[in-house]
Formats: structure tokens, sequence, C-alpha cells
């Protein structure tokens, strides 16, 4: 299919053009990581997608999910509600937290765990893709006992941030 403006009339915008998807109509048939459940609502399948995936994560109270990465593909999870705690690294030997309004931003082929940190509260967040693949590789990894907790860092915050 073109995306091309040119080759659309004001009719075919009607079907192939802006798209809702409800809240309430995501798609549970995703790549699923233990301790975690993911629902789709922009995909190749749902909507015809060429360059990401946007869903939906929900982690139980003082739950976690199994070590995982995403291979190739650049992830972004957004904190609606709750408190997480994500560790990464070849260990699992790093750590740090994010409240709702925070950004995580996730690499590629980067072994991680997301952690609920409350014991009480389920931890929800939007979760973006830069494919419209669901890559979802799950790992056998002997975490560390304590990680280094590590502080955002970047141009704007050089000495760290929370």
């Amino acid at each position: 299919m073109s995306h091309d403006h040119a080759d659309h009339g004001d009719a075919a915008w009607k079907h192939d053009g802006v798209r809702v998807i409800p809240g309430n109509q995501l798609d549970t048939n995703t790549a699923q990581t233990p301790g975690m459940n993911r629902a789709a609502a922009i995909n190749f399948a749902r909507v015809g997608a060429q360059k990401l995936w946007a869903g939906t994560v929900t982690i139980h109270a003082n739950a976690k999910t199994g070590a995982h990465h995403h291979g190739h593909l650049e992830s972004v999870i957004y904190v609606v509600r709750g408190r997480a705690r994500m560790r990464w690294g070849v260990h699992l030997e790093f750590t740090a937290e994010a409240g709702p309004g925070d950004f995580i931003y996730v690499p590629p082929y980067v072994p991680h765990q997301e952690i609920n940190a409350s014991t009480t509260e389920a931890l929800e967040c939007v979760l973006c893709r830069s494919d419209g693949e669901a890559v979802a590789v799950n790992l056998d990894i002997e975490p560390v006992e304590k990680p280094e907790s590590v502080l955002w860092v970047d141009p704007t915050h050089p000495h760290g941030g929370v």
C-alpha cells in the first residue's frame, strides 16, 4: 500500500487515515513475558503500522518479569500508575526506579527485568517499540544479589537525576 498523499482521494482517507483504538479493545495475542501482561493497541495486524508497536503492560503488585530482551527493537515505557523498578545488564547488575509521568528507554538487545516496586498496587504502563513486530526473547539469567543503583544521566542532567 502506498502512503503517498497524491495517491489518496478524499474518500480513501476515511478508512486509510487516522485510527482510534478503544482502550477496551486491545489485543492480548502478542509476545508475553512471565510476570506481566502485554496488550497491543497499534501494530501491523491491527492498523497496518510498519515501523512501530504500541500497547499497554500491567505488572501486578509485588511481581516481576523474567529476564528478557526485545532483539533489535528500541522500547519506550511510560509509567501511568505505580512504581517501576528496572534491572538490566548481563547479570541484571544495574537498577533504577521510575514513577508516574516518567519515561524509560530500553536500547536493543539489553537484558532487563521490570519489577513492580509496590507490594499493594498494580504497575500500569504504556509501551512503544520501534517496529511493528512484537519481539520478546526470554532469558535464563542468574541475577546478582545486590544490583548497583544508577541515576539517570543525560546532557541536561550530567550529575544524574531520580
